[in-house]
Parts: structure tokens; C-alpha cells; sequence
């Protein structure tokens, strides 16, 4: 299960206080340690003094729950978090969307631009505006029969089994798809995810999301308040490393709630 190292990349604008707050809630359900990094340029004498000033804001707002607060140099934030999540032993990279997105929507940057196409730990993006619920209601994993698909099925039952959320595969279905070949594979998931994690069948659920398009069929289904999207890496992935596929990227682009990509051959 992801959680039990949470680094949290901030930056002083709304998506960073809501990436800062979704890390301290997975942190809260898995009892994990926070890591809270700013990243700077290498090239200024002063910028690591400038981030450690920023980080104070993030020890605000943190409230005196314990996290550790690092000013990281990199000459991106994506390649910066990218070191420092590897240094500290992260398992979660956990960042907001930047300003000037669609509210209630995954807008990605520079930054969650180049960690879902090479982080070697799991991604997890907030949607803009968003604010953490009470509790985990619901995982849902995006799901096609792959290999890689059938490993996040594996770790979001287990996970759900320990936060005691309920499990759901999703599956789109776009014109011209095989409704019925794509109900079979996920009646076989399902009944993979239960066997695995030995979960109540009952809160093992699944759905096939219709529309025209990836947006208009993540629209199809119901999202719960208290929901977090699971993704597999393509299989244009290297081994423990994340690369987000064509498709996957449109789901997470058009979720409202927080999406976590794995990487591959993620254990």
C-alpha cells in the first residue's frame, strides 16, 4: 500500500496548499511519515534560504503535525522531487494542479508533466480546489486487461481492505468496443481482487463507462466525495518507473477527484 513515506512538493499558490493537504490526509489514513519539499534553482546563491522561508508557510498550515521540510535543489521541480522522493525513500509524490484550471479538474504542469512520464514512485495529483473529505469512501481503478491493469487491481484491494474503503473497476467503453468481452474481463478481475485481498464481495464493484470520448465516459459513473482514481503506467513503461498512457492521461485530466498513477511493475 502507498502512504508510508508521503512526499509532498509545495509551492506558495492554491494547488500547492491543496497538493499539502491531500498528502496529510493519505498520511493520516496510513499512518506514514510527510516529507514537505520546495525545489529551487541550483543556480542561486539565495534560493535555498528562499525555499526554506516558503516551507514556513507549509509549517503553518501543517498545524504542528510532524513532517519533515526540505529545500531541494533541481533544475525542475519535477526532476528535483523525482531525486528527493528517492533520497528520503518516498513511495508517493503527492502535488496539487498549478493555477488557471478548470475548478474541480486535474490540470497538469511542467511539474506533474514530467513525474507521470518518469517518476520511479507513484504520482498522485489533486484536482484543482480540492479539499480533502473526512474519510475514504471508495477506490476506483481504471481498468483494461493488461498485466499492469492487474497489478493495480492487487494493490487497490489490499489498500482498500486497510482503510476499509470499498473497491470499484472501471472500465471505458468507447464506440466501437466490445461491450461484452469488456464485462467479461471485468467479472474476472473482480472475482481476482476478491480472492486476492478476501474482501466482501459486496463492496467489490464494477462498471463500464460509456461515452463518445474518454472525458464523456469518465463523466458516465457516479464519484463519490471521498474517492481516489488508481491508474496503471503504460505498457510503454521501463520497469518501476511511471509513464502515463494516451488514454489515461485524458481519464486523469478529466477526474474530479485525486488520481495516483502507478509505476511499473509496481510491489
Amino acid at each position: 500500500m502507498i502512504g508510508e513515506h508521503v512526499l509532498a512538493g509545495y509551492v506558495p499558490n492554491a494547488g500547492g496548499r491543496e497538493g499539502l493537504d491531500l498528502a496529510r490526509a493519505v498520511v493520516r489514513l496510513t499512518g506514514g511519515a510527510l516529507t514537505v519539499a520546495h525545489v529551487h534553482a541550483p543556480d542561486r546563491r539565495a534560493a535555498a534560504g528562499e525555499s526554506l522561508n516558503l516551507l514556513e508557510q507549509a509549517r503553518a498550515r501543517l498545524a504542528g503535525e510532524p513532517a519533515e521540510l526540505v529545500a531541494q535543489e533541481g533544475r525542475s521541480v519535477g526532476r528535483g522531487l523525482s531525486t528527493l522522493a528517492s533520497r528520503v525513500g518516498a513511495d508517493v509524490i503527492v502535488i496539487g494542479s498549478p493555477p488557471g484550471g478548470a475548478h474541480g479538474r486535474i490540470a497538469v504542469g511542467a511539474a506533474a508533466d514530467h513525474l507521470l512520464h518518469s517518476a520511479n514512485q507513484a504520482v498522485m495529483v489533486a484536482p484543482a480546489g480540492y479539499a480533502p473529505p473526512e474519510a475514504l469512501e471508495r477506490i476506483t481503478v481504471m481498468y483494461v486487461n493488461r498485466p499492469q491493469c492487474d497489478e493495480a487491481v492487487e494493490r487497490a484491494a489490499l489498500a482498500a481492505l486497510s482503510l476499509g474503503a470499498s473497491l470499484r473497476l472501471v472500465t471505458l467503453a468507447l464506440p466501437g468496443d466490445p461491450e461484452g468481452r469488456l464485462r467479461d474481463d471485468l467479472a474476472l478481475a473482480i472475482r481476482h481482487a476478491v480472492d486476492l485481498s478476501g474482501m466482501d464481495p459486496d463492496l467489490v464493484t464494477a462498471e463500464l463507462a460509456e461515452g463518445d470520448d474518454v472525458a464523456d465516459a469518465v463523466r458516465d459513473v457516479d464519484w463519490a466525495e471521498g474517492e481516489i482514481m488508481v491508474c496503471a503506467s503504460s505498457e510503454d513503461a521501463s520497469a518501476h518507473r511511471v509513464f502515463i498512457g494516451e488514454v489515461a492521461l485524458k481519464a486523469l485530466r478529466a477526474a474530479s477527484c485525486p488520481v495516483t498513477v502507478l509505476p511499473r511493475g509496481y510491489s
